[in-house]
């Protein structure tokens, strides 16, 4: 037996799917499935059950899975170390992240390292659904919001700051509302999404809170088209700080609500990077999360704020 049949019998094992591996592997079930089928000859024993709807796994495959992963994980990270004692990152690094996020952020970190690496393979996922990193071979995922309980290595990147915005055009056909339960009068974009109420959360220079329910005719699933329809004039919006803070400093979108921080769940939302839980970090994740800490860390936002507050004041008579 070789380590690429361990290493499919592993995935397979994770996920209980021939499709689900081949796919991440770029390859045809059938051959996933005449791997496994080997593997089981040369052992003597069937490692799964098979049937239409279900890939079950047996008593002896389970405890072979038991003794097989600690050692992959071990010649797997064995040769990541010898691969980086060249200096340069190489190999293929998956990254996942959701979509907006992602286009805005880490799209210019792999054009950056594609550039700069030609050794280094980049596989960018992005997807609004939490995904599994070990058993989809993530090495580096970002999440924003809270996180549950993981054996992930979790690092935060910095705090989300979200904004009740809207365009100058909407303010001026229905004025601003001054006070949080002015909202009811006022066209709101929902965003509806796992985790996310019909209504927003006011918090005071007391810390008193105060929930508004919202109302609208639009409901909208991705953050970019509400950013889009708040452009528009259509309504107002509840969007983080990574997303419209650049509109705010150009004045196409108003921040309303100053006195108040604001949110639809909880006030630590955060960015996070994600990694699995190892020994031995690879030399391709670490140059990775090192460009995105460069582009979208606390400090960085901070030089970025100073930067414009500079520039403004340049203007200045």
């Amino acid at each position: 037996m070789d380590v690429s049949t361990l290493k499919l019998f592993v995935e397979v094992m994770r996920r209980r799917s021939f499709t689900q591996v081949a796919k991440t592997g770029r390859m045809a079930p059938s051959s996933v499935s005449r791997a496994i089928a080997s593997l089981e000859t040369e052992l003597g024993t069937r490692l799964f059950q098979r049937s239409t709807r279900r890939l079950e796994p047996t008593e002896a495959g389970l405890r072979y899975f038991e003794r097989v992963e600690p050692l992959l994980e071990e010649l797997t990270e064995a040769g990541m170390m010898v691969a980086d004692s060249v200096g340069q990152p190489r190999g293929t690094l998956r990254v996942s992240a959701p979509t907006v996020f992602g286009q805005m952020f880490l799209v210019p970190v792999v054009a950056e390292l594609h550039e700069k690496h030609p050794d280094l393979g980049i596989e960018l996922l992005l997807n609004d659904a939490y995904v599994d990193l070990v058993g989809e071979r993530i090495d580096v995922a970002i999440r924003l919001g809270t996180l549950s309980d993981s054996s992930d290595i979790a690092r935060r990147v910095r705090m989300i700051r979200y904004y009740i915005c809207a365009s100058p055009q909407y303010l001026k056909r229905h004025g601003a509302p001054a006070t949080p339960r002015e909202l009811a009068r006022h066209e709101c974009l929902l965003f509806p999404r796992g985790g996310y109420s019909l209504s927003w959360l006011f918090r005071d220079a007391s810390g008193a809170v105060e929930e508004v329910q919202i109302d609208g005719r639009c409901l909208i699933t991705n953050s970019e088209s509400i950013r889009q329809c708040a452009l528009s004039g259509m309504g107002l919006a509840l969007l983080p700080d990574w997303l419209v803070e650049p509109d705010i400093e150009s004045g196409t979108l108003c921040a309303l609500f100053d006195d108040y921080e604001v949110t639809a769940t909880d006030y630590d939302s955060a960015i996070w990077i994600l990694q699995p839980s190892r020994a031995y970090v690879p030399l391709k994740a670490r140059v990775f999360v090192e460009r995105l800490l460069d582009r979208c860390s606390d400090t960085a936002v901070r030089d970025k704020r100073g930067k414009h507050v500079v520039a403004h004041r340049a203007t200045e008579p």
